[in-house]
């Protein structure tokens, strides 16, 4: 499996989405800076309600900004990746069905779905973040460990089979 690349394409996928924000921001910034949008009556709250969604959309620019920069500060040719998971890590697991979920351990973005293809096949990757249920689990745990998830009120085990 080939780290950079996935790490590449996760801040391709990043910027992307900063972008979006940008241009998110942007247009919500004019509505609620529009003269045409200045309200008639003290009822009239178009302009409010467009300040702070111009304020939501900045406060979104900046969380992107700053997963950006997370990612690519991570090292990824650490070789404690590889022996227990950390920041970086990509990590190979499977469940009590012998299904397989891979999981690239990152500062951020969490939930953050990519497609990678390997020699034999293609997979999804989930990006999950030390706060998620499942990177808190997983925080210094090593190959071989078992971790256990409640989703729905089910428990559902995995094992780390490899990390990389």
């Amino acid at each position: 499996m080939n780290k950079y690349a996935l790490l590449e394409q996760i801040i391709t996928q990043l910027t992307i989405t900063h972008q979006t924000a940008l241009d998110a921001a942007k247009r919500a910034h004019e509505t609620a800076t529009n003269e045409e949008n200045a309200p008639e009556n003290e009822y009239d709250t178009l302009s409010l309600e467009a300040a702070y969604l111009a304020h939501g959309q900045s406060q979104r620019v900046a969380e992107c900004a700053a997963d950006i920069q997370a990612f690519k500060a991570l090292d990824h040719s650490n070789p404690r990746t590889l022996q227990q998971v950390i920041l970086g890590s990509l990590v190979e697991l499977v469940d009590e069905n012998d299904h397989t979920k891979w999981v690239f351990f990152g500062p951020g973005a969490g939930g953050l779905k990519l497609q990678m293809s390997t020699s034999s096949e293609n997979i999804e990757i989930t990006v999950v973040t030390p706060s998620s249920p499942l990177g808190q689990e997983l925080l210094n745990r090593k190959v071989d460990d078992e971790v256990e998830l409640v989703i729905g009120g089910k428990k559902t085990f995995f094992d780390i089979i490899a990390l990389y």
